[in-house]
């Protein structure tokens, strides 16, 4: 008996789909447009040749630079807080390409950069929304200053080891954080807070 493979196409389409049915929506990720970005772009393209296998698994690929590809569910649940709006200007701050694929597939115009460049941004008050790819233990001034006022960041925030799903808006020229649900997400080294001496 000779056992046919699915291309390899075709196991990934099916390894999309399971990822919205059994990752997604029973986890309350249901907004059309997200479910539709996140079936649209390819995961499988934004880890490395040996982990593409494992893409669509629910929890965080590494990438072996000291970064990781969060699980699904981050993603479903970061873009819903986001509620991106068609056109509208939206920096990513991620060491992938996919998040930024699926901002750029809701319909934002995205602008992208790395942590390492995000945490030591200068000033623009440009962007409406700004999405971080990780948790973060602290917002540096410089990339807070690149949100118009008004505008919007989602992000994770790690307090104590723990981390969340956050989001917050600038207004009067500062930006706080709220976290909403705990949730696993990998943490960014160049977002650390300053350690303090403590006796």
């Amino acid at each position: 008996m000779t056992i046919v493979q699915a291309p390899v196409q075709d196991r990934a389409s099916a390894a999309r789909r399971a990822m919205i049915d059994s990752q997604l929506r029973v986890s309350g990720v249901n907004d059309p447009a997200v479910l539709g970005a996140m079936e649209q772009v390819a995961r499988e393209e934004f880890v490395p040749a040996a982990q593409r296998e494992l893409a669509y698994i629910d929890r965080a690929i590494p990438l072996g630079d000291g970064h990781a590809l969060p699980a699904p569910l981050f993603h479903g649940l970061a873009l819903t807080e986001a509620a991106i709006r068609p056109g509208e200007a939206v920096l990513v701050v991620s060491a992938t390409g996919y998040l930024a694929a699926l901002a750029t597939a809701l319909g934002a115009t995205v602008s992208t950069a790395l942590p390492a460049e995000a945490a030591v941004a200068k000033a623009g008050g440009s962007y409406t929304l700004i999405l971080v790819d990780g948790a973060i233990e602290q917002l540096p001034d410089g990339l807070a200053a690149q949100l118009a006022e008004g505008g919007r960041i989602v992000t994770g925030s790690v307090e104590r080891g723990v981390t969340r799903l956050a989001v917050g808006t600038r207004a009067g020229g500062a930006v706080a954080l709220l976290p909403l649900i705990e949730i696993g997400i990998p943490v960014l080294a160049e977002f650390a807070a300053p350690k303090r001496w403590s006796f």
